[in-house]
């Protein structure tokens, strides 16, 4: 990474405009009409990617100075996907207020706050809590960045198996941050007949260990068609299984799925499902890993998402931005659609403007918008 600008400082006249005496002229005019800001600084096209290193990646709790590595890499596929630039900032600290204060401090430098690595269920409260008090884009990318893509694949595989997202099952593995985001915009996209489990079993509102957020989540999903038990109780006759908890699922119990099932095993290195099982069993199978088809990458949306709420100075990331995000990434496979290609390439050079223009209509259809 490095940091350079945009324009040439090769004379005296071109020193004085950027730094003084003329960039005093632009400092007035901003103290006179903060506004100016989007024209005269950065800070509209910048975003904030904080950590606090309690959950990176599948290394878990490595603290700060470790996460710092992945934090750089995101802020690089901010800039190469999205053209949005990005700060990375590691915290010296895992305490939800001085996580909040500190982000909220620092947010008149950013246009956005990306919120990575922070384990659950801290990350939710922090999250929620920074939402209400910026009026700038905050998103957690491990559980919305997910949610996004793993939304675009299933709405390809259930049209490539001929489902509706109404009449179908859908089991999730893991209650963790990612797991709580797809399962609420799966609600939002239809889906009713939903199962989330953490490692004591199926998240229902008969269990007395649940956290408020669990329990909300009960409420939403397996109460309303009663599952309960065991994964081995609702993989039988599911049409889905997601998985992004880790471990690995018994193929005894995956060959209990539906026929034409679809398989999200989406734990990094090693899937909940291998897809060599995986195929045995079910029709359509996508891992979080580059080696096989159908990766299922935060990158297809986030750098999309940011830029699309950027280029009209969204003051939040809505539900319905992150719909539109996971429609216009599912609409890129079109005709291309097939068992092996359910999501488009990372590469393909039409998804961060898709993205970005969908999020920008959506943005300005939620009313989030300010120009």
């Amino acid at each position: 990474m490095e940091s350079r600008s945009t324009v040439s400082l090769d004379s005296r006249e071109d020193l004085s405009l950027a730094y003084t005496p003329g960039v005093a002229r632009v400092c007035e005019a901003i103290a006179a009409d903060p506004s100016m800001t989007r024209h005269y600084t950065w800070v509209p096209n910048v975003v904030a990617v904080v950590t606090d290193g309690t959950a990176v990646l599948g290394l878990g709790d490595i603290g700060p100075a470790a996460a710092m590595p992945v934090m750089e890499g995101k802020a690089v596929l901010f800039k190469q996907f999205g053209g949005v630039d990005a700060v990375p900032i590691c915290l010296a600290t895992t305490d939800v207020e001085e996580i909040i204060e500190t982000v909220v401090r620092l947010a008149p430098s950013f246009g956005g706050i990306n919120l990575e690595d922070i384990s659950a269920p801290r990350c939710f409260e922090i999250e929620r809590r920074l939402k209400e008090l910026l009026d700038i884009p905050v998103f957690h990318d491990d559980q919305h960045g997910t949610a996004v893509v793993v939304l675009a694949a299933l709405q390809s595989a259930l049209r490539l198996t001929e489902r509706s997202p109404e009449g179908t099952r859908v089991v999730i593995q893991g209650a963790g941050a990612a797991g709580v985001a797809v399962a609420r915009i799966l609600l939002e996209a239809g889906v009713r007949d939903l199962a989330v489990l953490d490692r004591q079993g199926v998240v229902h509102s008969s269990r007395l260990d649940l956290t408020p957020v669990k329990r909300q989540l009960a409420v939403q999903t397996a109460d309303v068609f009663d599952r309960r038990g065991s994964l081995a109780d609702v993989m039988a006759g599911a049409d889905v299984y997601i998985g992004v908890s880790g471990g690995t699922v018994p193929e005894e119990i995956v060959a209990s799925m539906a026929d034409e099932a679809i398989i999200f095993g989406l734990a990094n290195p090693n899937p909940e499902v291998h897809p060599d099982v995986a195929h045995r069993h079910a029709r359509v199978v996508a891992t979080g890993r580059s080696d096989f088809p159908n990766q299922i990458n935060n990158v297809l949306a986030f750098p999309g998402i940011f830029r699309g709420a950027f280029d009209v100075g969204a003051t939040a990331i809505t539900e319905g931005m992150k719909l539109a995000a996971a429609n216009a990434l599912a609409e890129l496979v079109g005709d291309d659609l097939s068992e092996d290609l359910i999501v488009p390439s990372p590469f393909d050079q039409r998804v961060g403007p898709a993205v970005s223009a969908a999020v920008s209509e959506a943005a300005r259809a939620d009313g989030v918008a300010t120009r």
